[in-house]
């Protein structure tokens, strides 16, 4: 899997037209490698398809001997023995079927649930950057519809090769071992069933591809949509008929596209209809003179009648079987397509693993550049709507992106709890808005800082000033571009993810919660709490006394992504989840402007023991926090531009100076005013 591939994936339609992958060696011995655990199923396959394939040419010889036997000597035994016989070989080869299902199952099954699986653990360590600049729709498709498709070319497409094959090379030497003139006629007609299948299958290999990407972008509709956020979204904007119609051209496309590959398919087996007639009646002809000249009976014509049936059935499909074969590959290379993404952030083979972090971090010379990071993973920016540049479909912007109107390159604020981050904004942007991508190069520049155990650092700046960029550095959801950040000595990009991920506690400004209970919830963070924890968390977070007035408790589902608490409760809720996960650092945005002034007061008051005898950064956004942190860092354009106390910063008369009298004049009253 190329870099540049990765940029076509990341546009969201799969690879380019004029790129796409050919059924190659390389290709069947993948597929091959996740089918060798199941070779004992394979070979059980193919004994019942052999079995099943010679019975069934036992009965036009059962129906020669009735002719010529039978009904010329009046052997009435014979003939009880030959309907004896005409009802016993369906029921055998039926039972020998349902073996066959079973084993073809056992073994397709197998074989999907091994790549569903290793799709899954593999997009699960994508880095962040991939799922800004994927649509989810996208996603989805490839576990659906692909994994299908790849399960039939399993389950389905190779077993009927096999069975083709042999049914076509055993009945032909019957038909020469019987009649070699009527078996030459039969063969004579075989061209015909071949000459148009090149042209077939390659048009529709196109349309199979076409097909999927056309109904990933119908499903990225739905995601996008038919979701709380998007409902809410299209709603409020009132843009039901506008997204009714984009559905309706995307809905349309897949209709004509079906429309067109069942044209294709019918013109396809019309003509090998036609061939078959053909040799038919060849057969027919030649068979009567041959017998009306006493050369042949009547019961070897009645045979070979009926063997025409058991050649030129298999023989078109397998004349079909590369159109077949071939489009069912495709759902493989889409498959292979997203498994062959380079994962971005990855251990070492020898990465330390920290069981206690003491909270120490340091940022020496630390630069991002989202730009230089795409093209490094080939992510390819190229002209948008309206002359604007993009490089993503994805729908919604992502963490390198800043809202609609920012001045600056990376945005301020953005929740990496959530599926779809949508930074510095309260709800996603249109799904047709064009991805925007930084104003100017470096997201972050030159960063040099270092927090001491137990500090409290709070962070403050315009927006897009580089401060969520920041935090996502240290639980190396990004990896920067430049210089290296240390926790406890140790460059993070040594240090096992799993492990990092245990030291790190994250309370957003935009919580995703999953639809399941508040116990469930809650439990995300640590599996093995006990009822007594849970108790003790949620009365940390003061949403106890909320939970307790529901009738289902701590039972009661939450909704699409929480949507049936209020901001404030859902806050309550990640403030109640990290206090569960005990983590030692904390990396807190404390926005709470879109809440009432009771939930704010009581998200405040659990935040103070929060982070306590911890280390914690803090994207400050209230004054009470600012005057209490021990060390303030004043970010704008992506630089640390002030680094000090309140009183240093505020004696040195400059951006702190000016965002302190700007922002927090009204605060300052009411703080002083509680002091």
């Amino acid at each position: 899997m190329t870099m540049m591939r990765w940029g076509h994936l990341m546009r969201g339609r799969g690879i380019d037209e004029d790129a796409k992958p050919e059924v190659t060696r390389e290709l069947l011995k993948r597929v091959y490698s996740y089918a060798k655990p199941y070779l004992g199923n394979i070979i059980l396959v193919l004994s019942t398809i052999i079995i099943i394939s010679i019975i069934n040419l036992v009965p036009p010889l059962l129906y020669r001997d009735l002719f010529d036997t039978v009904i010329p000597n009046k052997d009435f035994e014979r003939l009880t023995l030959l309907a004896i016989g005409m009802v016993g070989l369906p029921i055998i080869t039926n039972l020998m079927g349902v073996l066959q299902r079973y084993f073809s199952a056992k073994m397709g099954e197998g074989i999907i649930f091994d790549l569903r699986q290793g799709l899954y653990e593999h997009l699960q360590s994508m880095g962040l950057r991939f799922f800004t600049h994927t649509r989810r729709g996208e996603i989805v498709s490839r576990f659906n519809s692909d994994v299908v498709g790849a399960q039939g070319a399993i389950t389905n497409t190779l077993p009927n090769i096999i069975t083709n094959t042999f049914t076509v090379i055993a009945t032909l030497a019957i038909m020469f071992s019987m009649e070699w003139r009527l078996a030459l006629l039969s063969v004579i007609v075989l061209p015909l069933f071949i000459l148009p299948t090149r042209r077939v299958g390659k048009k529709l290999r196109e349309l199979r591809r076409t097909s999927m990407e056309l109904n990933a972008d119908m499903s990225s509709i739905i995601s996008e949509t038919l979701t709380i956020n998007g409902a809410l979204l299209v709603k409020t904007f009132g843009r039901q008929k506008r997204e009714r119609g984009r559905y309706r051209e995307a809905n349309g496309k897949v209709r004509d596209i079906g429309v067109r590959s069942a044209l294709i398919g019918r013109w396809f087996f019309m003509g090998m209809g036609i061939a078959a007639t053909i040799g038919a009646a060849l057969n027919y002809w030649a068979g009567g003179y041959l017998t009306l000249t006493d050369a042949i009976s009547a019961g070897t014509i009645v045979a070979f009648v009926s063997y025409l049936g058991r050649l030129y059935g298999p023989f078109t499909a397998l004349s079909f079987v590369q159109v077949e074969f071939v489009t069912s590959m495709v759902s493989f290379e889409r498959v292979f397509e997203y498994l062959d993404l380079p994962v971005e952030i990855e251990d070492k083979p020898d990465a330390i693993v920290i069981k206690e972090s003491q909270g120490h971090m340091k940022f020496e010379d630390v630069s991002f550049d989202y730009m230089e990071a795409n093209e490094r993973l080939g992510i390819h920016i190229q002209s948008g709507e309206n002359g604007k540049e993009d490089g993503s479909v994805g729908t919604h912007p992502s963490p390198d992106k800043p809202h609609v109107g920012a001045t600056h390159a990376s945005p301020d604020k953005a929740s990496i709890e959530t599926a779809h981050p949508s930074p510095d904004e309260k709800t996603p942007a249109p799904p047709s808005a064009p991805a925007y991508i930084p104003t100017r190069r470096w997201a972050l520049k030159d960063l040099n800082f270092e927090i001491e155990p137990g500090q409290l650092v709070a962070l403050v700046g315009p927006s897009g000033g580089g401060k969520t960029t920041l935090t996502y550095l240290l639980p190396r959801l990004y990896d920067p571009t430049e210089g290296r950040i240390t926790l406890d000595g140790d460059d993070l990009r040594d240090v096992t993810q799993e492990s990092l991920a245990d030291q790190f506690g994250m309370v957003t400004q935009e919580t995703y919660l999953f639809h399941d209970t508040i116990r469930a919830n809650l439990l995300f963070a640590r599996s093995d709490a006990t009822d007594e924890e849970l108790e003790q968390a949620v009365k940390a977070a003061n949403i106890h006394e909320f939970i307790s007035k529901l009738p289902d408790g701590l039972d009661t589902l939450v909704g699409e992504r929480g949507y049936r608490l209020s901001g404030g409760e859902k806050q309550r809720m990640a403030i109640a989840r990290v206090v569960l996960k005990d983590p030692r650092i904390l990396i807190l945005d404390e926005a709470t402007s879109h809440l009432d002034s009771t939930s704010e007061a009581l998200i405040q008051e659990a935040l103070e023991p929060l982070m306590k005898d911890r280390t914690s950064l803090v994207i400050a956004h209230r004054l009470s926090t600012i005057l209490a942190a021990d060390k303030i860092l004043v970010m704008d354009e992506g630089q640390v531009v002030e680094q000090g106390t309140h009183d240093e910063l505020q004696a040195k008369g400059g951006l702190y100076a000016q965002l302190y009298e700007t922002q927090f004049r009204g605060e300052r009253v009411v703080v002083g005013n509680a002091k």
